[in-house]
């Protein structure tokens, strides 16, 4: 039975794709700073082929943490075959006033955690002889917005790193690639709609097609799901082809 680690999942998009890996029968490795416990019930109520969930808790700022995630992750189930890094933070700021300490935050997790956990993670794939990782990137890893100058700069480092890594390891069974979501559905962005739709007095439907459809023709934002079946289908053994890409999910965004 194969095992997945899906970093900052106790929450949106990292959460949905856990809960999908689990459907599929992977072992789930869970980590995060959300509720832990809570998570972790969610996702075992999706595990029907006697597949397991565990939780490592790490903060990923810290290559420290991240290197021992990677081991403990291993010594759950005896072997880590998939790793999805997902963990990330957003700050929205003109670069004139972006606090120093933001940017360091957003690079240490959004950037540098993809390093250090792909490196520290390496040597078990190399052993095994197989594995799949794959980053949680972002369209603005493949355009620029506003206002969001540290967190364009590391995804689009995380869409460099990919594919410098996936020439790396062209020639083994470990592959590397990137989904690079647009608007997607979370609690966390469901707020965003309800404060607009407060601002504005308009509905929340009304608000979430304002909000969405400034930068996505569907005006509707894609799902959890959605952005798990992308990663589910870079994971698959049968996926040895597809290296290096960086795969959107985003509703026409970066088709404009």
């Amino acid at each position: 039975m194969q095992t997945a680690l899906i970093t900052g999942s106790t929450s949106g998009i990292g959460l949905g794709v856990a809960t999908h890996f689990a459907k599929l029968g992977y072992n789930i490795i869970l980590n995060g700073f959300g509720d832990a416990e809570a998570a972790t019930k969610e996702v075992e109520t999706f595990c029907a082929l006697g597949n397991k969930v565990a939780f490592v808790g790490a903060d990923l700022m810290h290559p420290a943490d991240c290197r021992r995630m990677i081991e403990e992750s291993v010594s759950k189930f005896g072997t880590l075959d998939v790793v999805i890094n997902n963990a990330g933070i957003q700050y929205v700021c003109p670069i004139d006033t972006f606090p120093d300490e933001k940017w360091d935050q957003i690079m240490a997790l959004n950037l540098s955690s993809v390093f250090h956990t792909t490196k520290a993670v390496l040597p078990h794939m190399r052993k095994q002889d197989f594995g799949r990782i794959i980053n949680i990137a972002s369209v603005h890893g493949l355009v620029g917005s506003a206002h969001k100058s540290a967190y364009v700069a590391a995804k689009h480092g995380v869409i460099g790193f990919t594919k410098a890594t996936a020439l790396d390891l062209a020639n083994t069974n470990i592959t590397v690639n990137a989904v690079c979501p647009g608007w997607v559905h979370t609690p966390l962005v469901q707020k965003q709609f309800e404060a607009r739709a407060a601002r504005e007095n308009i509905s929340v439907d009304e608000a979430s097609q304002l909000v969405v459809g400034e930068k996505m023709p569907t005006r509707k934002c894609a799902s959890s799901e959605e952005i798990a079946m992308a990663c589910a289908y870079l994971a698959a053994k049968s996926s040895v082809a597809t290296r290096g890409i960086a795969l959107p999910v985003d509703g026409c965004w970066t088709a404009q």
